[in-house]
């Protein structure tokens, strides 16, 4: 128990930090009257101002309420619908002394605490203490990415160096954690780092023959008018990396785990015997967890996907955007599919011989101490 309060400590300490160097804090407040005013003026598309009275909610200008437009027009992506009630996070711009408040979106984020207090709160009721450290697990790898690999990045270094180092951290916190620390989360661990070390060459090689570009949506391209000194191919690498990493992860300790169950039941195993019950678990695994990051790659492109109704197949499929999706999921599986012979191997290997390793041990100990009963 010791070890989930240091690594608790550790991270509301790394979590206090991050917030207190943020560079810019949103004001919330809330809709308390709403009055609309039609300003199409005959044009094509039909727009309306919002006049809102907004409540600040937090600040210096607490529980004052300021009254503030919000245009909505024809396009979904960029209009703001507010109602009665509703939270909105407020932009402050200040000049000469002076405050001016601008909507800048609406709150979300108390679904998400919805949400994520749901799945907590399911963690530790079916994971019990490993549900706890599971927890704390998910929570170093977010902050991982947020606060080590984006800093790393724009920083200057190498994305998929960046992306490497903190797959290895977050693998071998997630291991250990949930695991404990022993030979069968070292053999998973070592299975999951050799996996993705496989699919970040594979991912290299392919966007050198494809030559693809590493602009394949929107948000590239509005990171690369902030940061166009970045190297987009080889984010586009770690994002092949970064999206295997759960499920190499989760089909590594798998095969980990039942091969350490099975020597615990029959120590009498050899190696060859070990991998081959590793490689007919994994065999078993492995057609649905493919399965699981074609979904999860499918469902990410499925905007892509509609967009194709009525394009040239042929065409469709050439498209940079569509060859990096179709791409990172192939790549995906095929570290999934290394995963299953490299952790079956490692774990036939690492178990069976650090178990012998005991046994002789109890063995010599056992002579030692007949040893000293007979003289």
């Amino acid at each position: 128990m010791k070890k989930f309060f240091v690594l608790l400590s550790i991270f509301i300490l790394f979590l206090l930090g991050c917030s207190a160097n943020a560079k810019e804090m949103f004001t919330l407040g809330k809709a308390i009257n709403i009055k609309y005013e039609d300003i199409s003026l005959g044009a094509d598309s039909p727009q309306v101002k919002q006049i809102i009275d907004v409540k600040v909610l937090n600040g210096k200008d607490k529980n004052k309420i300021f009254k503030l437009e919000n245009i909505i027009g024809s396009n979904p992506y960029y209009d703001i619908h507010v109602h009665l009630n509703d939270k909105v996070l407020l932009h402050t711009e200040e000049e000469n002394g002076n405050v001016e408040y601008f909507i800048s979106d609406l709150f979300r984020m108390n679904v998400l605490y919805g949400l994520a207090a749901i799945f907590s709160i399911l963690v530790l009721i079916i994971g019990r203490k490993k549900g706890l450290y599971s927890l704390v697990a998910i929570a170093v790898t977010v902050l991982l990415i947020f606060y080590m690999l984006s800093p790393m990045i724009l920083a200057g270094i190498s994305p998929l160096f960046s992306t490497i180092v903190i797959c290895l951290l977050s693998t071998v916190a997630t291991m250990y954690l949930v695991g404990g620390i022993n030979k069968k989360s070292t053999s998973a661990t070592l299975g999951t780092v050799l996996s993705l070390v496989v699919a970040g060459v594979a991912a290299l090689l392919t966007i050198k023959f494809a030559k693809l570009t590493g602009f394949s949506d929107e948000t590239t391209l509005y990171l690369y008018s902030a940061h166009p000194e970045l190297d987009f191919t080889s984010i586009t690498a770690s994002i092949i990396i970064l999206a295997a990493l759960g499920a190499v992860m989760d089909i590594a300790m798998s095969i980990a785990s039942t091969i350490n169950e099975i020597y615990a039941t029959d120590n009498s195993l050899s190696v060859k015997e070990l991998f081959s019950a590793g490689m007919n678990v994994g065999r078993d695994v492995i057609g649905t967890m493919a399965n699981t990051l074609i979904l999860v790659y499918m469902g990410g492109a499925l905007p892509l996907l509609l967009l194709a109704n009525g394009i040239d197949a042929f065409k469709f499929f050439n498209l940079n955007a569509v060859v990096t999706e179709i791409s990172s999921a192939i790549i995906g599986s095929i570290a999934l599919l290394l995963c299953v012979p490299i952790t079956a191997i490692i774990s036939a290997k690492l178990i069976k011989l650090t178990g012998e390793k005991q046994n002789n041990s109890d063995i010599i100990d056992v002579e030692n101490i007949l040893k000293g009963k007979n003289q």
